[in-house]
């Protein structure tokens, strides 16, 4: 942002290439179960770009609702790519290539966990705090086999591109907050 506090060209153009480059992403690995780069651009880009990823993460967000609808899955986008974000933000002068991949694995075998509350609430909602606690349990379980998927996807992409990426940034003229 300028001193007005306008957006300027170049951020608007910014912020609409991260976005493209996580929907691409998002794409050309879909076929994969659990395997996304999405976790490690952001992470990147909050690296980077700082304040604009307060921008890319609701416009992707409500991209992903346009293209595929706005369902369950969308409401826990709500608050977990944020969450990611957050943490990212609080970790953004360390520059370990190890470091990020932990904190990306991490992030990808918490996820099933992280998207089990909604099902906490609609279980609650409807048959009370054990019910509620045991569809969110369930869920989570179940789910288990593909979080480890992720997390692994996330731990290999990250510690394999974090230092390529970095130097690309860095040859931009970017450097890391």
């Amino acid at each position: 942002m300028n001193n007005n506090n306008y957006f300027s060209i170049q951020d608007i153009a910014q912020i609409g290439l991260m976005v493209a480059v996580i929907e691409v992403s998002k794409a050309a690995l879909a076929f994969l179960p659990n395997i996304e780069l999405t976790s490690f651009w952001l992470i990147m880009f909050t690296l980077y770009f700082g304040w604009k990823i307060i921008v890319v993460v609701p416009v992707f967000i409500l991209l992903e609702g346009s293209i595929y609808g706005m369902n369950l899955w969308w409401i826990m986008y709500l608050y977990i790519w944020p969450l990611l974000v957050l943490i990212a933000w609080l970790f953004r002068k360390n520059t370990s290539a190890f470091l990020w991949a932990i904190i990306s694995g991490i992030f990808g075998l918490c996820f099933g966990a992280l998207c089990s509350i909604p099902y906490i609430v609609i279980g609650f909602s409807t048959g009370g705090f054990v019910s509620g606690l045991r569809a969110g349990f369930v869920w989570w379980i179940a789910g288990i086999p593909w979080d480890f998927i992720h997390c692994g996807g996330n731990f290999i992409l990250m510690l394999v591109l974090y230092k390529p990426i970095s130097l690309a940034m860095s040859k931009m003229g970017l450097k890391q907050l």
